[in-house]
């Protein structure tokens, strides 16, 4: 009898214990009173600047084509934990995003959550979109619904069973995933804050130029110092003082510009496709962008 008891009381324990991971781990969409936010139209104008500082066409263009407004998804993005695709976020509303309320997009970007109430993986770095302002969102929408249908949905994600489990990424967030909103410093110009803002949240630069734990988060310690690609094929740089001391705010501003650098090289790999985006921008905002990066903390850059 004594061994009957003290098993119900550890399936009741295991129960207990489950069920408080299983409400934990649940998806936070955007809460009620914040809705509001979303439901007013947006300025496409603007939505297209969003669009270019977030470098969505980077990973949504469709593969082998050069219109960077054809969103049929597909590329595949490799990582430590398999191989994703990038989806289709074209206006077709069967097999992109045409059906798609604000609210939706708002609560992918800011929350990580898709329409039927799923985690998203964290290599849509939602971890950095998480900062952006509601109106930065609603202005993209406006921007997105301009766009062409593409028919066609992305390949399925290559990736190991265990990973199939979208209530994991909950503990995920749990550790890594912070949508405190960005408040301006008072101590700092509106100039300075203007480029935190946008390297820091639509930028997401840290997204790359960072080392990452075994589970896939940011190392603190290793913000912007640099870190190796996930596809294996090279290292981002550091891009604190420690690596751009000798660079100047134009330097970075022209770089972002042309892709040129002071040494008289020029960005390459996915830097490239970067430079196509932040090219796209005002000569204040990239200006914004380098006065940011040179403020930065002098980090060392972490072994490969």
């Amino acid at each position: 009898m004594m061994r009957i008891h003290f098993g119900l009381i550890a399936v009741a324990g295991a129960a207990v214990v489950a069920a408080g991971v299983w409400w934990i781990t649940a998806p936070q969409p955007i809460s009620g009173t914040e809705i509001g936010k979303f439901e007013h139209a947006g300025d496409p104008a603007r939505g297209h600047l969003v669009f270019a500082a977030g470098d969505c066409a980077s990973c949504h263009a469709s593969p082998g084509q050069s219109d960077r407004r054809h969103l049929g998804g597909g590329i595949a993005l490799a990582s430590p934990f398999g191989t994703f695709r990038a989806p289709n976020i074209s206006s077709d509303p069967v097999d992109g995003i045409g059906n798609w309320r604000t609210i939706d997009l708002a609560n992918a970007l800011l929350r990580g959550v898709s329409p039927d109430g799923g985690h998203y993986y964290p290599l849509f770095p939602y971890a950095s979109f998480a900062h952006m302002s509601a109106a930065d969102v609603v202005d993209l929408m406006a921007y997105l619904r301009t766009l062409p249908p593409v028919k066609g949905r992305a390949p399925s994600h290559e990736i190991s069973a265990i990973f199939r489990i979208r209530r994991l990424v909950g503990l995920w967030k749990l550790l890594y995933f912070d949508h405190t909103p960005i408040e301006p410093d008072p101590r700092q110009d509106e100039r300075w804050n203007r480029g935190r803002y946008l390297v820091e949240s639509m930028g997401h630069c840290a997204e790359c130029h960072a080392t990452r734990s075994l589970l896939g988060g940011i190392k603190t310690k290793t913000r912007f110092a640099g870190g190796p690609d996930p596809e294996g094929t090279g290292f981002y740089p550091n891009i604190t003082p420690t690596r751009l001391s000798d660079w100047s705010e134009q330097d970075i501003a022209t770089m972002l510009k042309t892709g040129n650098t002071p040494n008289h090289g020029r960005v390459g790999s996915s830097m490239s496709d970067v430079v196509t985006n932040t090219a796209m921008l005002t000569d204040s905002d990239r200006g914004a962008i380098a006065a940011y990066i040179k403020s930065l903390p002098a980090r060392a850059t972490p072994h490969p």
